[in-house]
């Protein structure tokens, strides 16, 4: 006879972000400013999901990927993980350039539109992918029309 194992996955809370603002997003500025206080000063790049409630209240944010001073490696699977165990409506995906310039890369652009595509099948909305910067600035992929 063979045996089987039989699994639960569970969202496990690692700890509380202390923010000072809102947690709910009604546009580009309140996803970067949540996103400048979580990664903002890293010296690595750093993917970072957001999870959002019906209403688009930031109920948990995890970090996807810690990659090198130019680039993180970021995959679907786990970027939606933790949506799906979170029960997301939407998501907001969002990550830090070291260097300061938020200009979006080709890769970023792939990244996003790969992204979408599997919101789609999961029925969990991209709502825009921040790339963060210094001195305040950010870029929104979806203000530059790409969502």
């Amino acid at each position: 006879m063979a045996a089987i194992n039989v699994v639960r996955i569970e969202l496990i809370k690692e700890r509380n972000f202390k923010y000072s603002g809102s947690r709910q997003i009604r546009c580009a500025d309140d996803a970067a400013n949540i996103l400048f206080e979580y990664i903002g000063n890293t010296d690595r790049e750093e993917f970072v999901v957001m999870v959002l409630s019906t209403k688009h209240y930031v109920n948990a944010l995890n970090t996807v990927s810690i990659g090198s001073l130019d680039a993180s490696l970021v995959h679907p699977r786990e970027v939606f993980k933790p949506a799906i165990l979170a029960n997301a409506s939407d998501i907001i995906v969002g990550h830090n350039h070291p260097s300061g310039d938020p200009t979006a890369s080709p890769e970023d652009t792939a990244v996003t539109l790969r992204l979408v595509e599997a919101g789609r099948t999961l029925g969990i909305d991209v709502l825009d992918h921040i790339i963060v910067g210094d001195s305040g600035r950010f870029t929104s992929l979806k203000a530059q029309g790409l969502l």
